[in-house]
């Protein structure tokens, strides 16, 4: 018999683990995994403070998803005890399969395989070692369950995970601007015909809503110094997987090179076990104590992105609104090459353009509807009086180059930052 437990967290206060399977999820491997995964990647090199982890985040989503399903019983819905513990399944897991340093795994080590279909394959794990336990939660997790707003409340614009994660990430960064009322609008959650709305009274919550998230993104996510962070964390794994495909050793945690050394796809992950139990034991530790050791090799390359990146020496990055001018790529790239004991084909480790982009509200991805005092619904783009929500619901792209820092290359005029 395991007991109710509470902890205390720094963002909401005492949190409330229930006895049973929520409390038997949290103590398996799997999720204590993400005790070692930093919520915000690369971000800490901007902003120290943002060392929590997919744990804290989690535990927070599911602590709001229990306020949210406590305020839609208290109007009248009808959520039975086992729909509640699954919703909750499904939010505190959504994230369990993300590998270390966010994303960053993602584009290089696995390939063609997102975070969530290996939140899913584990999840998939779960349930049988728990004996099916979880199939509510799953149809709930994949949008299969007949009660869409359960869904909608793990996975949607304004879901329980953007609430926690904007609230929770605001005040490890210590960037107000992303400071949400994620009590009020939770308490303004509402159903009709069997979809998530809020009530009139939340507009003005909602519109901060997503003013925060755009300016969280453009403020900490997309920071030009966490952005160079993360493209070097990039580099640096291209670089070890490349040489490991040429049979070259590198230090690596025995989990660690399981990926290095082999080509591992979507399908692999689906038909062959060994993979998703390799990654389920992957952390932040495995790829820095690699890139600790790394910096020591032969390879001029890997060495010297991870030097850079251990004494937080990051690419300089320029970020503009229109394309980069070809000119001044083909300038600094000229340099590089000289600059570096490198073939040409090398260059792009150091010197590259990218294009970085924004959406705070994207309308093709679910709707955030306004239940009013009449009883139709409108979305907030129509429910508002606030004309900027329209500029909102339309993706920003600015265009950034990145270059070491030693190529010394002058800012041109109409370079933002």
């Amino acid at each position: 018999m395991n007991k109710k437990k509470i902890i205390n967290d720094p963002v909401y206060g005492f949190i409330t683990i229930p006895a049973g399977l929520i409390f038997d999820l949290i103590e398996h491997p799997y999720f204590q995994r993400l005790r070692n995964i930093k919520q915000m990647g690369m971000a800490y090199l901007v902003y120290p403070g943002a060392i929590h982890t997919r744990f804290h985040h989690a535990i927070g989503a599911m602590h709001l998803m229990g306020m949210a399903i406590e305020t839609l019983r208290g109007k009248g819905l009808i959520i039975t005890e086992e729909e509640e513990e699954a919703v909750n399944v499904a939010i505190l897991l959504h994230d369990i399969g993300h590998g270390p340093f966010s994303h960053a795994l993602e584009h290089t080590i696995v390939e063609g395989i997102s975070h969530e279909h290996i939140s899913s394959l584990l999840m998939n794990n779960l349930n049988r070692q728990f004996g099916n336990r979880l199939e509510l939660a799953m149809q709930i997790f994949n949008n299969r369950y007949h009660k869409p707003f359960l869904h909608q409340l793990v996975s949607s614009q304004l879901d329980c995970d953007r609430m926690d994660y904007l609230s929770r990430d605001s005040f490890f960064t210590g960037v107000s601007e992303g400071i949400i009322g994620f009590d009020r609008i939770i308490k303004m959650l509402n159903v009709s015909d069997g979809q998530l709305v809020i009530e009139e009274k939340a507009v003005y919550s909602i519109e901060k809503f997503l003013v925060a998230r755009r300016l969280m993104y453009w403020q900490v996510y997309l920071h030009k110094t966490a952005v160079s962070a993360e493209h070097m964390l990039v580099n640096i794994l291209r670089r070890a997987k490349y040489l490991a495909s040429r049979g070259e050793e590198l230090f690596a945690t025995p989990n660690f090179e399981h990926f290095l050394v082999k080509s591992v796809t979507k399908k692999d992950f689906e038909e062959d076990p060994v993979h998703l139990e390799c990654f389920s034991s992957l952390d932040d530790y495995d790829i820095y104590t690699s890139i600790k050791v790394w910096a020591g090799t032969k390879d001029f390359i890997l060495s010297h992105l991870c030097k850079s990146i251990l004494s937080r020496t990051l690419y300089k990055t320029e970020i503009t609104m229109a394309p980069v001018e070809k000119e001044r790529v083909d300038e600094i790239t000229s340099l590089a090459g000289k600059f570096y004991p490198i073939d040409k084909t090398d260059v792009p480790y150091f010197v590259f353009t990218d294009i970085v982009a924004n959406t705070a509200y994207n309308i093709n991805d679910g709707n955030i509807n306004i239940l009013t005092k009449d009883g139709s619904v409108k979305d907030i783009t129509t429910a508002s009086d606030n004309s900027t929500l329209e500029a909102l619901a339309k993706t920003v792209k600015k265009h950034i180059l990145c270059y070491m820092k030693e190529l010394k290359a002058d800012k041109p005029q109409g370079v933002i930052f």
